[in-house]
């Protein structure tokens, strides 16, 4: 099923429990805006109600190609401040992101570059296309890395390959991406969405508050001390094991058959 969106450059269809939100402006390979980034950050907000797992996906030739410096960053003659659409668009979609309910897949292909790189980093898995590659472009046009990328970057590949990608502003290519830890999947690009509608209906058919309370924990452990992530772990074992699929999930092993969790 495919629903309307607050943007016509946005794409929702529904399989079953998974939602799929694509961007959906190949003339420019979806760039991103300030609108078009407060309207993602909706959509993904009420998909997160109504499925069980999201997936993010671009266009055959471009993911996102970063921020759309025609519009909201195009210099001007007076003074600008290009932190502004941070502060007002991309940091409040990537901290949406952060704090979904849901599992929240990417699926790649093409061009990930700028503030699209950051999109792509953000997915719990990140499936990409061999033709695939992430550009942190930013020195290019004398900007820094947004989005949260230095943040990503640093801790997927270390600090060392996260400088030089970001201040040599050179392309990294999927299978690169891939053997440095940066991607979690690596497909042909013909296939791409379809191994990512796979995964995305497993998550969809498990237990998604465990998994929310799975995706809160490891968010939270990038930033936090081992006994802060044991500390948290206390708390959101006690939530999870008083929902209902705890019971289901064991009363399933007892009797060794598949779960039937109720989401």
């Amino acid at each position: 099923m495919t629903t309307s969106t607050l943007d016509d450059r946005l794409a929702v269809t529904r399989e079953g429990r998974v939602s799929t939100v694509r961007l959906n402006d190949p003339k420019t390979l979806n760039s991103m805006d300030t609108q078009m980034a407060l309207s993602l950050r909706e959509v993904l907000r009420a998909e997160a109600k109504v499925s069980g797992c999201i997936i993010l996906a671009g266009g055959e030739r471009g993911f996102c190609s970063g921020a759309n410096l025609s519009g909201d960053l195009a210099p001007g003659d007076g003074e600008l401040d290009a932190g502004q659409t941070l502060e007002d668009a991309f940091n409040p979609l990537v901290e949406t992101i952060r704090t979904l309910p849901v599992p929240f897949i990417t699926a790649v292909r093409g061009a990930a570059a700028g503030v699209g790189a950051s999109l792509a980093m953000s997915g719990d898995i990140i499936t990409c296309g061999r033709s695939a590659y992430f550009l942190e472009a930013f020195a290019r046009i004398g900007l820094v890395p947004d989005g949260g990328a230095a943040w990503f970057l640093t801790r997927s590949v270390g600090r060392m390959r996260a400088m030089e990608l970001m201040m040599l502003a050179e392309k990294l290519p999927a299978e690169k991406a891939f053997e440095w830890g940066l991607i979690t999947r690596l497909f042909e690009d013909d296939a791409v969405e379809a191994k990512a509608m796979k995964i995305a209906q497993k998550l969809a058919d498990g237990p998604t508050r465990a998994l929310a309370l799975t995706r809160q924990s490891a968010w939270a452990a990038a930033d936090s001390s081992f006994t802060e992530t044991l500390q948290l772990e206390r708390v959101l074992q006690r939530d999870a094991g008083n929902h209902p699929d705890f019971a289901e999930g064991v009363a399933a092993f007892m009797e060794k058959r598949a779960a039937r969790f109720g989401g």
